[in-house]
């Protein structure tokens, strides 16, 4: 995790924005699949997430832990893909601030009134300069948590949202466009090349205090490489691999358990019955400090994405949800500029 003075160094560590509204956090995700039954059973009846609503086409569900109405909506359509990637900000005066900060970039925005969804308030969609579905809400409606219902819960249990992961075509583009929504930069993972030809090819970028809300990994995009909930320790994560195995599910098992380099997190990853990448999340650290620099880790360090070194299948790297435009169609992809994997002279992970 050496150090050194470059551009990739210089923007992981500009200030994120000073911008006049407040994005609080990663709030929700909604998936279209194929077959919502089958979703519905692999999220309830195997990762043991609570119900919160049904409609005729959808399904809302949350954590154990999660006080909002849902995090995850799962709704029924013609092809898998990213429909919402959702945000929750401080008050309704901010999306106002925020409508108007978009509208200056000139990115297609909409609103979306208010109990169009089960539970929340109205919202703005918005698209940013790659296309990925971004969505603001700050009206959730409130309910019971069920992190002590020990007696009930199921699965490891899956306790938040804890954020999404985005397979970019350009992460430096895509690093400023996000500390220019007031997110800052934890940690990334950058080549070995000399002085301003370094590149960066992960960042990792934070709303609440810890690791991230967002993290841009280099890879054909748009698309969405993974949604996270957290776990409340590893053997959770243990515990949902051996319940998936003895329902005769391993197959949804692509990669760990394992503990990561950058965030230090204990996770396995997960595919759903439609392809969605789910990661179960648990062991990051604190990073609200004012003064929090982010930390390099080398490309070639063969600790960065597995901290035991153990290589990531070339699906993890290569296959990712396509997300929607808003027309309702997969938006187009482009390939990356760099990756990592033609970077690394070691094991890579």
């Amino acid at each position: 995790m050496t150090e050194g003075d470059s551009g990739a160094r210089r923007l992981a560590c500009t200030p994120p924005a000073a911008v006049p509204f407040d994005i609080v956090r990663a709030a929700f995700v909604e998936l279209s699949v194929t077959d919502l039954a089958a979703a519905e059973r692999f999220y309830c009846e195997l990762l043991g997430m609570i119900v919160s609503a049904r409609t005729a086409d959808a399904v809302y569900l949350r954590g154990w832990e999660e006080r909002q109405h849902h995090s995850l909506i799962l709704r029924r359509g013609r092809r898998p893909a990213a429909a919402r990637l959702g945000f929750r900000v401080r008050s309704a005066a901010d999306l106002e601030a925020l409508a108007e900060h978009l509208a200056r970039m000139s990115l297609t925005t909409r609103w979306r009134d208010a109990r169009a969804d089960p539970g929340m308030g109205r919202s703005l969609s918005a698209w940013d300069p790659w296309g990925w579905p971004l969505e603001f809400v700050f009206e959730l409606e409130q309910v019971q948590p069920s992190h002590q219902r020990y007696d009930l819960q199921r699965g490891a249990p899956l306790l938040r949202l804890d954020h999404l992961n985005l397979h970019a075509p350009q992460v430096e583009e895509s690093l400023r466009f996000w500390l220019g929504l007031g997110f800052r930069c934890t940690e990334y993972i950058s080549t070995d090349d000399p002085g301003e030809l370094e590149r960066i090819t992960g960042a990792w970028l934070a709303r609440k205090q810890t690791v991230h809300d967002v993290a841009l990994t280099a890879g054909t995009g748009p698309r969405l490489h993974h949604f996270a909930y957290w776990i409340a320790e590893p053997a959770g994560v243990l515990r949902a691999c051996d319940q998936l195995a003895a329902a005769r599910h391993s197959d949804a098992i692509e990669r760990g358990p394992g503990r990561h380099g950058v965030s230090n997190a204990f996770f396995v990853y997960l595919r759903d019955p439609d392809g969605h990448r789910i990661e179960l999340y648990s062991c990051d650290y604190y990073t609200g400090d004012p003064d929090h620099r982010p930390l390099r880790w080398s490309v070639n360090d063969p600790r960065c994405r597995s901290f035991w070194g153990a290589r990531a299948p070339d699906r993890w790297y290569d296959e990712s949800s396509p997300v929607l435009g808003p027309d309702g169609e997969p938006v187009p992809t482009r390939p990356a500029g760099v990756d990592e994997r033609d970077q690394r002279t070691e094991v890579f992970a």
